[in-house]
């Protein structure tokens, strides 16, 4: 019994190690786009810390039900419109998250395009 909770509680620390690394990931992916699109600002990396957690809390939260009420309109526009969605999220967590920035628009669509690309070459470290 006593190696299935030892062996239950290193799962647990590994996933919580996983979890830390992305959020660490995230925010330095954050960093690099603020550095690439003007208008997408960050303050530092503590910032950019909150931001990651913030964004990931959105988009877990908020991004679902946006997604099903906006569904013919993505549909319509053969998913592009999923990056508005994206884009909104990251407005609403600049919202949120205090020396995080998105001033305008189309900074918030190119920081959704490069977060995604970024995200979509960094998933087999993740």
């Amino acid at each position: 019994m006593c190696r299935q909770a030892a062996g239950l509680l290193y799962y647990h620390y590994e996933a919580m190690l996983h979890w830390i690394l992305s959020l660490v990931i995230s925010a330095v992916i954050l960093l690099i786009v603020s550095r690439i699109v003007s208008g997408f600002e960050l303050d530092g990396f503590g910032p950019a810390l909150i931001a990651a957690l913030i964004i990931g809390v959105v988009n877990a939260i908020v991004r679902p039900v946006l997604a099903f009420l906006t569904l013919p309109l993505i549909i319509v526009t053969l998913g592009l419109f999923l990056f508005v969605l994206n884009a909104l999220m990251l407005k609403l967590a600049s919202v949120l998250v205090p020396g995080f920035r998105i001033r305008g628009f189309l900074p918030a669509i190119w920081g959704a395009l490069l977060l995604a690309v970024a995200n979509l070459l960094l998933e087999p470290i993740r």
